[in-house]
């Protein structure tokens, strides 16, 4: 049941503006499903037989955003990012969709209940009046609400030759809503899964990161696979399904995967962590070596693959290029913390330096993460704790060379140098020295040091500069040589 008192003033306003003018205004939509459902909606939808002149004429600010005759209708002086603009749409009916992706027509000027009938599941097509507190419900939305079910309105291949989205879309409001999808409707997705690949994927990935974002993207992926659309979505999780681990795995790598993503949700990490979590072991089909006893395997250098594999994935998926980069790293580094030989205090340094402090409690959290996901008990606390300690005591150290004890103009100073390319090199043949030992991390020593080096050449001085990043290179380089002789990957 909804009443008047649910909407936000801003909403009830250009409703009462477009009613009072002789129109009629529903909500409908998202925002009427979310109130009966009992959650906030995102954002808020009229629907109107006023046409898009009409609306925007009772309006002092707008603008029309599609060829839908979608009018933006502003509220600038609203706190709430969410009404700052509320978008009116009039009646329309939608022709053929000759590309599965637009209508070849719109034609406005007809009743709320053609209207209703072109949206996409019943729980959509729900529209309620604020000027008498009427829904409307032709479809029995209100009844797939109750018994938690996504049903399209009418015949589902109509509804998803129409817009192949609509597939994708019924998986996220499953994952969102934890729905069922019903029946028909599923075997429609089924069925009708390659008209997906006509979609932009920039659409695709919109509502895959939706997907991922919700409460329950464990589920949400495991319909994209089980309806046959992780192919169009993400082709590189085929192969992780039904590929074994063994040791402290229970579960192959696809459900390893899945399980370590809700974790990251259950925790409500970030959608650069969530994107981590699903693709930190994704490699290992790639790389896996089989063991000589107990069905035990290996996956050397799989975090390196992988890596340059979510690089490519990320890349054809449109992602910004900053997502894309700090997730590339945590699937790099994600070993890190798994393998207590490789934690000293030096090498804590040198991996906050790769990844950047800003991100190293996440790649903390990216381990419990996966040890969740393995079907074991959460991250042991006495472990967990001792890495957390060591994180700690290595941001107290020089990590960057913005924290030694020298710049560039005392450089200039001591030694009569130029600004350029070897005072750059100075520095960070200072900085390897220091992420060694910090200690070394004093004036005096640095500016005996300093005068030291000014003595090499430019080219010597650059390859101390860079000794650390080369190390790692040729590291890498030797991983993935040894990983294609026998795969062919890299």
């Amino acid at each position: 049941m909804i009443v008047r008192n649910a909407i936000p003033k801003e909403v009830q306003q250009i409703s009462d503006t477009l009613e009072k003018a002789g129109f009629e205004a529903y909500l409908v939509g998202g925002c009427v499903r979310d109130l009966l459902i009992g959650k906030t909606p995102k954002d808020w939808d009229i629907t109107t037989n006023a046409t898009p002149e009409d609306i925007q004429n009772h309006f002092p600010e707008t603008y029309c955003n599609n060829d839908y005759g979608t009018v933006g209708v502003k509220n600038e002086e609203t706190e709430d990012e969410r009404l700052k603009v509320v978008e009116v749409t009039p009646y329309r009916t939608e022709s053929e969709y000759s590309d599965a992706r637009r209508p070849d027509k719109v034609s406005f000027g007809v009743s709320l209940e053609e209207d209703l009938k072109r949206r996409d599941f019943t729980v959509n097509a729900i529209a309620f009046r604020l000027s008498d507190e009427k829904t409307v419900d032709l479809f029995d939305g209100m009844g797939d609400i109750e018994k938690k079910r996504l049903k399209t309105v009418g015949d589902p291949d109509e509804r998803f030759s129409e817009d192949a989205l609509r597939m994708m879309r019924a998986v996220r409001l499953a994952a969102e809503l934890n729905f069922a999808i019903e029946a028909e409707t599923m075997a429609s997705i089924s069925k009708n899964a390659d008209i997906l690949s006509r979609i932009s994927i920039e659409r695709t990935a919109e509502e895959l990161l939706k997907i991922i974002n919700s409460s329950t993207p464990m589920q949400g992926i495991a319909l994209l696979e089980r309806l046959s659309l992780l192919p169009h979505v993400l082709p590189e999780l085929l192969e992780s399904i039904g590929c074994e681990q063994g040791g402290i795995h229970a579960y192959d790598v696809y459900e390893h995967l899945l399980r370590t993503l809700q974790a990251a949700a259950d925790k409500g990490y970030s959608t650069e962590m969530r994107l981590a979590a699903l693709f930190h072991d994704i490699a290992k089909p790639a790389t896996r070596r089989s063991g000589a006893k107990n069905k035990q395997y290996s996956f050397h250098g799989h975090e390196v693959v992988g890596a340059r594999m979510v690089k490519k994935i990320m890349s054809r998926l449109h992602l910004p290029r900053e997502m894309s980069e700090n997730v590339q790293q945590l699937v790099r580094w994600h070993m890190f913390f798994s393998d207590p030989d490789e934690i000293t205090l030096s090498a804590v340094r040198r991996t906050i330096t790769r990844i950047g402090k800003d991100h190293i409690d996440d790649l903390l959290n990216l381990r419990v993460c996966d040890r969740i996901g393995t079907g074991r008990p959460k991250e042991q606390p006495f472990r967990f704790r001792k890495y957390k300690s060591m994180v700690d005591q290595a941001l107290r150290d020089p990590i960057s060379v913005k924290m030694l004890k020298i710049q560039g103009d005392r450089i200039m100073e001591i030694t009569g140098e130029k600004p350029g390319k070897k005072l750059g090199y100075v520095l960070h043949a200072l900085m390897e020295e220091v992420l060694e030992t910090p200690a070394l991390n004093e004036e005096k020593w640095l500016e005996a040091r300093v005068i030291e080096l000014c003595k090499l050449s430019e080219s010597d001085l650059q390859t101390l500069a860079e000794a650390g990043k080369q190390k790692l290179a040729e590291e890498e380089a030797a991983a993935l040589k040894e990983i294609d002789k026998e795969h062919k990957v890299g």
